[in-house]
């Protein structure tokens, strides 16, 4: 613990022990939006690599790959990226060739992690690879698993995945139970890895940025380049505060993000968002998001129960909606919902429209206009019309989608930087530079701050901003 105090003097941050928060980060100098306020490599990582898509297991790039001819389960893009990793794969290599073809090719992302976990540590010890305050096993065993909370199904589970790793290591006297144990930690402190825009890539354990505690109204935000975890300030946080990140989707009801909380990390939230739970602008925040609508079309009130439960009465015009109504518009709805693609093969998407476009209607009948359940679907029309190269009309649904994601992702989010970049891009398309001027410049203002203004996908977007507005510029003298 003193080591990593001393290597975060450096960075101007202390962890310190909070009653019933356990360790959290703290700032010792203040930090404006944008400024990055930590970063670290992976301790260990993986690729999320399918019978559809490949990585690199070194830098997560999906081109140029050749497969390990001796494991054949990881790939590499190139000598360096192979080399880079040797030490470590040399190992894991040896233990994966071990096992049955069938086997080896069954071997899961969370079981390699694992394995890779043990392999690192090992050679730490033995000092084949170096170790450091901020890379080290010991930030591994300081993190919380949560065992005591966790259910008797997921202990058997990890119980057997433990074995598992047991098995393709081959390890004499390996503590069964203290893999099983950091199965959970997993569970709890692991992060996807995500592109620029926040595609999944990977998953990664950063033992000192799992430290940083959640808040539905973080002060900070967590993205990657590459495989290195960078947090970044998205407002001025002053010296003394908590360095708070989002560790869920936070579009989403009080109730809805407890859930989701709870579930993957086992933790009741009691940020200033949460602790409005029950409260009048809560019940109203959570009855636009997740409930009914007026059923006159030109009123946006909300919904509430009526009081002999029978009816949903809108609290702007007061007009109420049967449940009987709804039920029969849900039930409907789950029908067709049932019957939505899970996935769309490129031979499909005129089916996947039509069946997306009938769920948007019957949502646009039950749902209030700012439902997350709608822009979900709007959502998913958007990016099967990007693939269809139907620029027009996947614009007509990127611009829908606008006013419910500044709602649901207030002041600097990436995901409302990313879909004003979408509208960018969609309206530069069509020609109207003038409106991707003006959306491309909202996407930098956001993304500046979220992502830095260095990487390669930050640099495209001034350039692609550059020549937007060249090109408007040239089309307003055309026209004088």
């Amino acid at each position: 613990m003193e080591e990593l105090q001393r290597a975060l003097e450096d960075r101007s941050l202390t962890v310190s022990n909070v009653p019933e928060k356990g360790r959290c980060l703290f700032t010792t100098r203040d930090f404006s939006p944008g400024e990055v306020i930590i970063s670290q490599e992976p301790y260990v990582s993986v690729p999320n690599n399918s019978s559809a898509e490949s990585r690199c297991d070194a830098c997560f790039e999906s081109s140029n790959l050749k497969k390990c001819s001796a494991c054949q389960v990881v790939y590499y893009c190139s000598n360096s990226c192979q080399k880079s990793e040797w030490k470590l794969h040399r190992l894991e290599c040896e233990a994966l060739s071990k096992l049955h073809k069938e086997r080896r090719m069954a071997v899961t992302p969370s079981i390699r992690l694992m394995i890779k976990l043990y392999l690192r540590t090992k050679l730490q010890t033995e000092k084949v690879i170096p170790a450091s305050a901020m890379d080290n096993y010991k930030l591994v065993e300081a993190l919380v698993a949560h065992m005591s909370e966790i259910d008797e199904k997921q202990l058997v589970l990890y119980a057997q995945m433990a074995n598992l790793v047991s098995l393709i290591l081959q390890w004499p006297g390996i503590n069964i139970k203290e893999i099983a144990e950091n199965f959970s930690k997993l569970a709890c402190n692991a992060h996807t890895i995500c592109d620029s825009e926040l595609r999944p890539l990977g998953t990664g354990l950063y033992p000192v940025i799992s430290i940083v505690n959640h808040s539905c109204l973080p002060n900070s935000v967590l993205l990657f380049e590459g495989r290195s975890a960078v947090v970044h300030a998205v407002q001025h946080i002053p010296k003394g505060a908590e360095v708070l990140i989002s560790y869920i989707e936070t579009a989403g009801s009080t109730l809805t993000r407890q859930k989701a909380l709870k579930e993957q990390y086992l933790f009741t939230c009691t940020c200033p968002r949460c602790s409005k739970v029950g409260k009048y602008n809560d019940i109203q925040e959570s009855a636009v998001l997740e409930g009914y609508r007026c059923k006159d079309n030109g009123c946006i009130g909300f919904l509430l129960r009526e009081s002999d439960g029978n009816g949903f009465i809108c609290q702007q015009c007061g007009l109420v909606r049967s449940k009987e109504e709804i039920k029969q518009i849900a039930s409907e709805l789950k029908s067709l919902s049932d019957k939505a693609p899970i996935s769309t093969p490129s031979h499909n998407y005129q089916e996947s429209i039509s069946v997306y476009k009938a769920i948007e209607t019957l949502q646009r009948k039950l749902y209030h206009p700012f439902s997350i359940s709608l822009m979900q679907t709007r959502e998913k029309l958007l990016k099967i019309l990007m693939e269809l190269e139907d620029w027009s009309e996947a614009l007509a649904y990127c611009r829908l989608t606008i006013p419910v994601y500044q709602r649901v992702y207030p002041g600097c989010h990436p995901l409302l930087g990313l879909q004003y970049y979408t509208c960018g891009k969609l309206e530069w398309l069509q020609g109207d530079t003038e409106n991707a001027v003006k959306s491309l410049i909202k996407a930098v203002d956001i993304l500046r701050i979220t992502h830095g203004t260095s990487t390669p996908f930050m640099k495209d977007l001034f350039m692609r901003l550059e020549e937007a507005r060249a090109e408007a510029s040239y089309k307003f003298s055309s026209e004088e």
